[in-house]
C-alpha cells in the first residue's frame, strides 16, 4: 500500500497538460513578455561570447607559444609587451568580462520575471480564496491549500530562475560548443559524444531513482509532521490515558522512517554527480591521450587542444544535467497545474447586478420554503419555513447532526439555498451583497478564534476604528475587563499561537466582547457560554440579556435551561424543523422537545 501511495505521489509531479499549462502561463505573464525577450537576447549574446572566448584563447595561446619558441630559438627570454601579447590578453579579458555581464543580466531579469509572476499568482490565489464557497474548504485539507500558495509557487520560482534559464543557456552552449568541436576534430568529438551519451543514460536512470526516493522521503516527512501535530494538539489526552510510551514509540518509528528514506534520497542525490563526473573524466582522459597524439603529429596546435577542452567543459555539464532540468521543469509545470486547478474552481454565486441594501436592520428574519443540500441530489433540508420578529429570541435545538449549524450557515449565506428564500427585513438576502448582509449580524461560536496580536486588537477585529474607551466598555459588558487587567500588559498583552497564554473561558469572553463592540442588529450565539464556569455563565447571561434587547437573536443551545425564555424554539431533526413554538406550548404538546427537555432534567 505504501509503495502504491509513493507512486501516486510520484505521478503528481508529472504534468498532465503541459502544453496547455505553458500557454496559460505565457498568457498570465503577458505584461512580462518583454523581460523574457530581453532574457533570450541576453542568452544569445552570452552564448556567442562564451563560444568566442575559447576560440580567441586558442589564437592567444598559439601566439604566445610561437613567441616562446622563437625567443628560445634565438636564445632570448620571452617578454610580454603591449605589442606582443598585452593587447591580446586584454581582448580575452574583455571577452570574459562581457560574457559575465550578460550572465548577470539574464539572471537578474529572469529573477524579476519569476518573482513578478509569483506575486501575481499569490494575489490571484488570495483573491480566489475569498471567492470560494465553504464547500471547497470542506473538500480540501488546510495543508493542501497552504501548499498551493507556498510550496508550489516556490517550486515554480526556483524552476524559472534556475531550470528554465539553464535550459536556455544550455541549448546555445551545447550546440555552439559541438559545432566548434567538430570544426577542430571529428574523432575527438565522437569520443566526447560517446562518453556523454553514457553519462546521460546513467543520469536518466539515477534521476528517476532520486525522484522516487524524494517522493518517499516527502511522504515519510508528511506522516511525521502529522503525527507531531496530532501528539502536540492532544498532549493532555496522551498524558491522561498514560500513553506517553506508546506515543514515543510511534514518534520513534516515524522518525526512523524519515531517517532511512532521507538517507537513501541524500545518498542518491549526492552520489550521482561524482559518478557522472567520473565517467566524464574517463572520457577526458581518452580525449587527452588522443589529442596529445594529434598534437605530436602536428594535426592540432596547443591552443586548439586547450580550446577543445574548454568546449568539452561547456557542453558536458548541461548534457549530463539535462535529466535533472527536465525533472525540475516537469515538477514546476505540475505545480502550476495545481495552482490553475485551484484558480478554476467554481466560485460563489455572483453578487446581484443591482443589489439591495439593508442598513441597521430591524431584525425581521424569514425562511420561506427553503430547500438545501450539500450536493443537489442529496437534500438535507426539504421545506424550512419560519419567521423571526424584530427583537425576538429564537432558539434552535436538536441532537448532534440535526442541521442547526447548517441553518445558521444559510442565514449568513455561507452556502446558497437550492430553492426558496431567506429574507432580512422583507429583502431577499440573495439580492443583497454578502458584505452588507453580514454587517447586520454578529456571531459568537463555540469554537473561539483569535489571531496573533494584542487583546485590544482582537476585540476590535470587527471594528478596527474603535477607540480604547469603546473596547474597554465592550470588555466590561462581557465581564472580560477584570481578567484582562490582571495580565502583565493588560489590553496590550500579545496573544501567542492559538492564544494558549489565556484559558478557554477567557478566549470565549474575548469573542463575546468582540461582538458586543460591533453591536449588530442580529445576533447568532452557538453555545456561546459553553467554555465558561457556571458563575461566569450567569454573569454573561445578564450581559447577553442587555445586549439582546431590541435585537433579534438566534441561539443554538444544547442546555435547554438556557432558552426557556425564548420567543420561538425550533426543534430540528435530520435537517428539518419538526416542531416550533414557545417553551410552554412545546411542553404541552408532549412531543420531541418535551422528550428532550425531560431527559435533561430526569
Amino acid at each position: 500500500m505504501e509503495k502504491e501511495y509513493d507512486q501516486e505521489e510520484l505521478d503528481l509531479e508529472v504534468p498532465r497538460y503541459a502544453r496547455k499549462t505553458i500557454k496559460r502561463m505565457w498568457d498570465t505573464s503577458k505584461d512580462q513578455h518583454l523581460r523574457l525577450i530581453l532574457v533570450l537576447i541576453s542568452v544569445v549574446f552570452y552564448t556567442l561570447f562564451s563560444i568566442l572566448s575559447p576560440l580567441y584563447s586558442a589564437y592567444l595561446v598559439d601566439f604566445i607559444w610561437d613567441g616562446v619558441k622563437a625567443a628560445a630559438k634565438q636564445g632570448e627570454v620571452f617578454r610580454f609587451t603591449w605589442e606582443h601579447g598585452g593587447k591580446e590578453i586584454l581582448i580575452l579579458f574583455l571577452l570574459y568580462l562581457i560574457t559575465w555581464i550578460f550572465y548577470v543580466i539574464q539572471n537578474f531579469i529572469m529573477a524579476g520575471f519569476a518573482e513578478r509572476l509569483n506575486l501575481r499568482l499569490r494575489e490571484q490565489i488570495g483573491q480566489k480564496l475569498n471567492r470560494l464557497p465553504l464547500s471547497y474548504f470542506d473538500r480540501h485539507q488546510p495543508g493542501e491549500i497552504i501548499s498551493r500558495a507556498t510550496n508550489d509557487l516556490d517550486k515554480i520560482s526556483e524552476a524559472l530562475q534556475t531550470g528554465l534559464l539553464k535550459l536556455f543557456t544550455s541549448v546555445g552552449l551545447v550546440v555552439g560548443s559541438l559545432i566548434m568541436m567538430f570544426r577542430y576534430n571529428l574523432w575527438l568529438t565522437l569520443i566526447f559524444l560517446f562518453f556523454t551519451l553514457l553519462s546521460m543514460v546513467l543520469t536518466s536512470y539515477f534521476s528517476k531513482k532520486t525522484l522516487h526516493s524524494a517522493a518517499r522521503r516527502q511522504l515519510c516527512m508528511s506522516r511525521l509532521t502529522s503525527f507531531v501535530e496530532e501528539a502536540y494538539s492532544g498532549r493532555v489526552i496522551v498524558k491522561a490515558f498514560n500513553q506517553e510510551a506508546n506515543s514515543s514509540q510511534k514518534m520513534h518509528e516515524a522518525a526512523q522512517a524519515v531517517a532511512e528514506s532521507a538517507s537513501r534520497a541524500e545518498f542518491l542525490a549526492q552520489a550521482i554527480n561524482p559518478a557522472i563526473r567520473f565517467v566524464n573524466r574517463i572520457g577526458q582522459v581518452f580525449i587527452a591521450v588522443f589529442a596529445g597524439k594529434l598534437l605530436i603529429d602536428g594535426l592540432l596546435t596547443v591552443g586548439a587542444v586547450q580550446a577543445f577542452f574548454q568546449y568539452v567543459y561547456q557542453a558536458a555539464e548541461p548534457l549530463t544535467e539535462v535529466s535533472y532540468m527536465i525533472n525540475t521543469m516537469q515538477s514546476a509545470l505540475a505545480s502550476m497545474e495545481h495552482i490553475y486547478k485551484m484558480l478554476d474552481e467554481e466560485e460563489m454565486d455572483p453578487e446581484a447586478e443591482s443589489p439591495r441594501k439593508v442598513e441597521n436592520a430591524r431584525g425581521k428574519v424569514e425562511f420561506r420554503h427553503v430547500r438545501f443540500g450539500y450536493s443537489p441530489d442529496r437534500l438535507l433540508m426539504k421545506d424550512i419555513s419560519f419567521t423571526a420578529r424584530p427583537g425576538q429570541k429564537i432558539a434552535v435545538v436538536g441532537n448532534t447532526g440535526a442541521g442547526k449549524t447548517t441553518l445558521i450557515n444559510l442565514l449568513m449565506r455561507f452556502y446558497e439555498v437550492n430553492d426558496g428564500k431567506i429574507l432580512l427585513d422583507d429583502v431577499d438576502t440573495a439580492d443583497m451583497t454578502r458584505a452588507n448582509l453580514r454587517s447586520n449580524f454578529g456571531m459568537v461560536l463555540q469554537d473561539t478564534w483569535l489571531f496573533g496580536g494584542t487583546i485590544a486588537e482582537n476585540i476590535a477585529y470587527g471594528k478596527p476604528e474603535a477607540s480604547r474607551k469603546e473596547i474597554i466598555t465592550a470588555a466590561k459588558a462581557a465581564h472580560a475587563d477584570f481578567f484582562i487587567r490582571t495580565l502583565p500588559r493588560g489590553y496590550d498583552t500579545v496573544l501567542d499561537n492559538e492564544a494558549e497564554n489565556i484559558s478557554a473561558g477567557q478566549r470565549q469572553l474575548l469573542t463575546i466582547a468582540r461582538v458586543m463592540l460591533c453591536s449588530p442588529p442580529v445576533l447568532i450565539l452557538d453555545e456561546a457560554t459553553s467554555s465558561v464556569d457556571t458563575r461566569t455563565e450567569m454573569e454573561i447571561g445578564e450581559a447577553m440579556k442587555t445586549l439582546m434587547q431590541n435585537r433579534t437573536s438566534f441561539v443554538i443551545a444544547h442546555r435547554l435551561s438556557t432558552i426557556v425564555d425564548a420567543d420561538l424554539i425550533l426543534v430540528m431533526k435530520d435537517g428539518n424543523i419538526i416542531e416550533q413554538g414557545s417553551h410552554k406550548s412545546l411542553l404541552q404538546a408532549d412531543g420531541a422537545y418535551a422528550e428532550l427537555y425531560n431527559s435533561q432534567f430526569a
